[in-house]
């Protein structure tokens, strides 16, 4: 007995610990779940982009006159329209200096052209006589002699007299037609120089004018956008903003119509000409619009050629340089590399990289790495569809 119950006993002890081991808890197997990070996408889409550049840009005259008097004298008149600011149609009447010195010479200069006419009839008679008395003589002379016979030095020197006498009278008749100071164009003034009763001479500034049909914008665009736009008359439709004068939104037309010869060696940039007609609004077809001051500092917003097919991807998109984020079809994120064509001030126009329809991330990742889970914004987590074991 004593030799058996210990034995006995560790036997049942045996028996017990292999049945709690066999009826005790098993572990089950569980769904390993994938984190995935939540983004937001939108497809890609291809088609005709035409492309757009801003710059700036400042307005200028296309003309632009510092008006002086051709004759001297006494300003008697002034419009009342002559102030900065005034609006004169071409022709219209600015001043006038004192006329009555310029009437007197041409009084004085058409009596002289009376009297010169009135001495070619006198010399025109002697010549006829003088004909009378060669004939009756009947004597052969030279040439010469047969001219100073006839008085026709005598008939050339009336004809040349009363030929200067008239070019006298038309030239103060130029000067009298001058005592008028008129607008040679369509024009705006910037400055006044004189006031009523001002001495003048040609030497005097009168005021300066500029031409109010057509105003320009220059604006410095860079020589590797150039390839984009055309100038002439069938120039680039552009669009003129001053968010600081017309508020946000507001603009006015023009055209890209020159472009300078030359590149700064700098910038690389070249000197960009666009014309906007009616810049004051002046006409009855402008009624409405904006008007356009000189001096502004404005953007302009170039319509270039098109693209047949690209991608329209804003700028912020694009990452490191020339690379977008892309959901593939596993979910996962392709750091992909893209062409770009064309790159505008808040976007990119992209011809190759990508496809149509492809899933371009629009959300911003802390830490991308490629390959790594992505989902969309909304959706749950897909659970993977390998197993793991653990125990509890």
């Amino acid at each position: 007995m004593r030799v058996l119950l210990p034995i006995v006993v560790v036997g049942i002890g045996a028996v017990i610990a292999m049945w709690l081991m066999q009826s005790g808890p098993k572990a089950k197997p569980r769904q390993k779940v994938r984190n995935a990070v939540a983004v937001n996408v939108r497809a890609v889409d291809f088609g005709p982009q035409t492309t757009t550049i801003s710059i700036m840009g400042t307005v200028r005259p296309r003309n632009q006159v510092i008006l002086k008097p051709q004759v001297s004298g006494r300003i008697i008149s002034i419009s009342e329209k002559l102030v900065p600011g005034g609006h004169f149609t071409s022709g219209e009447t600015l001043l006038t200096i004192e006329p009555n010195d310029y009437q007197l010479a041409v009084q004085q200069l058409a009596s002289e052209v009376d009297r010169a006419e009135a001495d070619l009839r006198i010399e025109r008679g002697r010549q006829r006589v003088a004909l009378k008395e060669y004939e009756l003589l009947g004597e052969t002379v030279s040439d010469e002699e047969r001219d100073l016979m006839l008085r026709v030095p005598q008939l050339e020197s009336s004809k040349a007299s009363l030929e200067e006498v008239k070019i006298r009278l038309e030239q103060a008749r130029l000067d009298l037609e001058r005592t008028t100071v008129k607008a040679p164009f369509n024009s705006v003034l910037i400055t006044r120089e004189v006031n009523l009763g001002t001495s003048v001479t040609p030497s005097t500034t009168l005021a300066t004018l500029v031409d109010s049909d057509t105003y320009w914008v220059e604006a410095p665009i860079a020589a590797s956008q150039i390839k984009w736009i055309k100038v002439g008359q069938q120039g680039s439709a552009v669009r003129i903003y001053d968010s600081a004068s017309w508020g946000p939104g507001l603009y006015r037309e023009g055209r890209t119509t020159g472009m300078a010869a030359t590149v700064e060696t700098q910038g690389r940039m070249v000197e960009l000409l666009v014309e906007i007609a009616d810049p004051l609004a002046l006409a009855k077809h402008s009624e409405g619009q904006h008007k356009l001051l000189l001096g502004s500092y404005v953007r302009v917003e170039i319509e270039g050629a098109t693209l047949p097919r690209a991608a329209l991807i804003e700028r912020d998109l694009i990452r490191d340089g020339d690379r977008v984020w892309i959901m593939d079809e596993q979910g996962n994120l392709d750091i992909r590399p893209v062409e770009i064509a064309f790159r505008a001030r808040d976007h990119v126009l992209v011809t190759g990289g990508i496809s149509a329809g492809d899933k371009l991330v629009t959300s911003n990742l802390p830490s991308p790495v490629q390959g790594m889970a992505l989902r969309i914004m909304g959706e749950e987590d897909q659970p993977s569809t390998s197993g793991s074991s653990s125990q509890q």
